[in-house]
Parts: C-alpha cells; sequence; structure tokens
C-alpha cells in the first residue's frame, strides 16, 4: 500500500468508494472538493489517498483522508482539521485507516502544527472506534448547533 496525495485521475474510484459507503451520490460535491483540496494552497490543505493492488493489477483507491490547517477561530492555536476519511469496507481490517492517519498527522506536523481535531457524530459508532484507536480524545470546544427553521 502506498499513500500520496491525490490525482485527478482518482477521483471517479472517489466518487464511487463513497457512494458505495454513504449510500449518496455526490460527484458534484467531489470534484468541487478535488479542486478546493487536490490542487490549491496545498501547503495547509491536504487530500491523501491510499492505493493498494493486488499483484499483476493496476493500484486502486483503497482509501482518502482529506484535512486542512485551521487557526484563530475562537481563539484556536493552529491546528489540522480531518473532515473526511473513508475506506473500503472489505478492506478496513488491513490499517489502511491508520497509514492515511498517520500520513496526514506527519503532513501537519511537517506544516508547523502539534495538534489534530476531527468531529464524529455522537452515534457514529466506527469512526469513534477508529480515531480513539489513533490516540484522539474529547478536546477543549464544544460543538453547539441550533435548527433553522
Amino acid at each position: 500500500m502506498r499513500v500520496r496525495r491525490v490525482q485527478a485521475a482518482d477521483m471517479a474510484q472517489i466518487i464511487a468508494l463513497d457512494a458505495r459507503v454513504t449510500k449518496l451520490a455526490k460527484a458534484d460535491y467531489w470534484n468541487d472538493v478535488f479542486l478546493r483540496y487536490g490542487k490549491r494552497r496545498l501547503h495547509e490543505r491536504i487530500f491523501l489517498v491510499a492505493e493498494a493492488g493486488v499483484e499483476g493489477a493496476e493500484p486502486r483507491v483503497a482509501g482518502f483522508i482529506i484535512g486542512e490547517i485551521r487557526a484563530w477561530e475562537f481563539g484556536s492555536t493552529p491546528c489540522g482539521w480531518v473532515f473526511a476519511l473513508s475506506v473500503e469496507p472489505e478492506i478496513r481490517l488491513r490499517n489502511v485507516g491508520t497509514a492515511l492517519f498517520a500520513a496526514i498527522a506527519a503532513e501537519f506536523k511537517k506544516a508547523g502544527v502539534d495538534k489534530m481535531r476531527t468531529m464524529v457524530a455522537r452515534d457514529a459508532r466506527l469512526p469513534h472506534l477508529f480515531f480513539r484507536s489513533e490516540g484522539m480524545m474529547a478536546g477543549p470546544y464544544i460543538q453547539l448547533e441550533k435548527d433553522l427553521d
């Protein structure tokens, strides 16, 4: 397995992977994400793919992770935010997510930040388990929300 920056040629596989996992087709969204996180401001925006292959076959996208360095909102010091992570369901126990997480952490550290954050839905058990297994825990901020009628 190899982790690398996303390329335009990866997008069809990323779109298909996301549709398999979320059961929602959102090609326009992913093409926009690629333009924003795969082509611009690459020193603070990180879009990585893990590619894996079977001997004799072309490597395929096995997963992806996306994040960015954010700073100063509500007095926060600069930190790396992970806002997307997905791995092919049938290979989730092969350390693809761990490799992606380690790679984005290294990119954040190389950019000069020493903390990572993410948000996870309270009832999203699998993401909770994964991020906790990677050493993440509750941080100093509490998310607040309001329904807009």
